[in-house]
């Protein structure tokens, strides 16, 4: 399974022009491993290894991508915003992949041209910037404001779950009043750029957000259920175990008194997820936890994965199947 690096493991990745000579590389040599794919080119001088690479998820790329564009920028040379503030911030990128680094620079400021480098112009406030590993970047709530009004629905409702969680959820315990004060904050910021793209969409995501979502097919899974008309949506719903111990199931539809789960592949496959068991335990706790919570509730479970969460109605028919019906409109 591809996975995720660390700030720090990021830059490593990194090397530049001068290193790979420094190690018996000629230029040519260089040229043919890019060729071949054994390199790949990210700034002007600076390469990651393809293996390490193709080892990667989206968000952990754009994070390797934003270290080789800060190792070439000057200091004072803007501020990582935008998808790139958000790899630095561990928010997702639901079914997105960043074209380029987005750096936000002051009304006039040049910075020579580059191709994989998108510059934005505004004023930041101070209390808008922060430093993360070293690289200057936009702080969480104006991160997420940019990207909520700016992505996909579905990929705004991922980034807007996963920041208020940040804010709100606490060693596990979810402070709703803390989520309140962020989500008026939020707001507030919207007010004050009405005049900005994308503003409307960023009031709507905003006020949909719930912080307790545990992943980004959970949030577009909700989102998904709410398009379909169903109202009464309850996230990390606590079912009593039987040994005392509360089991989470991702959402409850009040509506049809049904629970939906997303089913991520990361569950079975990632080890880092699976708590050193096998996926074939992994799979046989699974089924004792689903029949435990039907049983106990009399109530439906659905399961979704990635396919049936893509549209409203697909997510429709994966409903129908287990005879669950949209309300009427």
């Amino acid at each position: 399974m591809p996975r995720h690096l660390s700030i720090p493991d990021a830059a490593t990745a990194v090397c530049s022009r001068s290193e790979l000579r420094a190690r018996g590389m000629t230029e040519r040599e260089i040229a043919r491993a890019v060729e071949h794919g054994r390199l790949r080119k990210l700034q002007r001088n600076r390469y990651v290894a393809g293996a390490v690479w193709e080892d990667l998820w989206p968000e952990s790329r754009h994070l390797v991508e934003l270290s080789a564009a800060a190792a070439e920028m000057r200091a004072g040379g803007g501020v990582a915003s935008h998808e790139s503030a958000g790899a630095l911030r561990r928010l997702p990128f639901y079914r997105h992949v960043p074209e380029a680094v987005h750096i936000t620079l002051p009304p006039g400021t040049r910075m020579s041209s580059r191709p994989g480098l998108k510059r934005h112009h505004d004023r930041l406030p101070e209390d808008d910037i922060d430093v993360l590993g070293g690289i200057r970047c936009t702080s969480l709530d104006r991160t997420t404001f940019d990207l909520v009004r700016t992505l996909s629905p579905e990929a705004a409702v991922a980034v807007a779950d996963a920041a208020l969680g940040q804010v709100a959820m606490r060693e596990g315990e979810y402070d709703d009043r803390e989520a309140e004060v962020w989500r008026e904050r939020m707001l507030e910021r919207c007010r004050r750029y009405r005049a900005s793209r994308g503003v409307r969409q960023a009031e709507q995501v905003i006020r949909f957000a719930d912080g307790r979502s545990e992943s980004p097919g959970e949030a577009v899974g909700r989102l998904q259920l709410r398009r379909l008309g169903f109202r009464r949506l309850r996230v990390q719903v606590p079912v009593r175990g039987p040994a005392g111990k509360d089991y989470r199931v991702d959402i409850e539809i009040e509506d049809v008194r049904t629970f939906f789960e997303f089913d991520g592949l990361g569950k079975y496959l990632e080890e880092s997820q699976r708590s050193g068991r096998t996926v074939e335990q992994v799979v046989l706790d699974e089924k004792r936890r689903e029949d435990w919570i039907r049983g106990t509730t009399q109530k439906r479970m659905v399961r979704a994965e990635s396919p049936h969460i893509l549209t409203p109605a697909a997510l429709a028919q994966r409903l129908a199947a287990f005879g669950v019906v949209p309300p009427a409109r």
